[in-house]
């Protein structure tokens, strides 16, 4: 895969690069490699636009280096003129110290959030095997002969060594396709549920505080220690939530043709809040969705939304409530009731 074609790795080199720009020093090495990095593909160009935008929006400070990205040339130094110096009252000297400080925190405020943003993507690529990135659909060849169909925003580890075939789902939505071995049973830890098979279709969904799992061929057991409430059997056909700070476990139907519809460019919810589809809209939306209204995160929902055009599903789903959709930049929405 050419690498004009991987926006999250490039992202988090654009952010190194822009918090090592922020060094006031004029490292002419440094500033090469970064044009030679910048210079490597359209795509190196838009994760630095990207990453720039954000800084911008957080913390309202031109990165150092401006001119890098906007073409323009830096200032050459001029022979050095010696004036007579002028007594500059000493109010006027803290007031610019302090708006100095000021600048300094607030870029270091604004690189704090960076890296916390960057920090649990970087940790998720070092534990996971596998990983898609937003509106990225993925097949993948386990070494038993199963299929897994990763989602976007989708992460797995695979172990496949021992008496049982294990997958972790640290993120996401796969469907797993099992290959049939009464030897080895495939199981699947979904943050502390337990999804257990031999050989069968089924799809996981992890979101923040729910694991759910939809049927479409087989049989499958769920367990596990946020499943507190024992463990259940699915049939084809069937789909079950299981709220992990609960425990509780809650079954019912769904169609066929509904069983990861995410494939076709469909999202089916059941029954689900809102702000847990605005989690599942965010693996297929380049932009940071964010709902702070929590009434209406809250509020339930059952339907199908087109995740080919996110922003009308996110209209979509939120309309009905009286919510809003503003669009702040290319790379920022805002739900609320305003």
């Amino acid at each position: 895969m050419a690498e004009d074609e991987k926006p999250d790795l490039l992202l988090e080199e654009a952010m190194d690069w822009l918090l090592r720009l922020q060094d006031s020093s004029r490292d002419r090495d440094t500033l090469q490699e970064f044009d030679v990095w910048l210079s490597r593909s359209p795509g190196h160009v838009r994760a630095w636009e990207k990453t720039r935008r954000t800084w911008q929006l957080m913390g309202e400070i031109p990165p150092a280096y401006e001119h890098l990205w906007k073409g323009e040339p830096e200032h050459r130094s001029e022979p050095r003129i010696v004036r007579p110096r002028r007594a500059v009252p000493r109010r006027a000297v803290q007031s610019r110290g302090w708006k100095r400080a000021a600048v300094g925190i607030a870029a270091a405020a604004a690189a704090a959030v960076l890296l916390v943003s960057v920090l649990p993507s970087i940790l998720l690529r070092l534990e996971a095997d596998y990983v898609t990135a937003t509106a990225e659909i993925r097949t993948v060849h386990l070494a038993d002969g199963s299929v897994v169909t990763l989602g976007a925003g989708s992460a797995i580890a695979a172990d496949m060594s021992g008496d049982e075939r294990r997958i972790k789902l640290l993120s996401g939505e796969p469907l797993f396709d099992v290959a049939h071995n009464p030897s080895r049973p495939f199981i699947v830890d979904a943050a502390g549920v337990d999804v257990s098979v031999l050989g069968t279709v089924f799809n996981v969904n992890l979101v923040r505080d729910k694991t759910s799992v939809e049927l479409a061929e087989g049989a499958v057991a769920i367990s596990g220690d946020a499943a507190r409430n024992g463990h259940i059997t699915l049939k084809p056909g069937e789909m079950a939530v299981v709220d992990r700070r609960s425990g509780e476990i809650s079954k019912g139907l769904i169609a066929p043709e509904d069983v990861a519809a995410w494939r076709d460019g469909r999202l089916f919810v059941n029954d689900a809040t809102i702000g847990s589809v605005v989690e599942q809209l965010q693996r297929y939306h380049p932009a940071w969705i964010t709902i702070p209204d929590g009434t209406l995160a809250a509020q339930r929902v059952t339907g199908l939304y087109d995740l080919r055009d996110p922003d009308r599903a996110l209209r979509a789903l939120v309309q009905p409530y009286g919510g809003n959709v503003r669009e702040i930049s290319p790379y920022v929405r805002i739900v609320s009731r305003l």
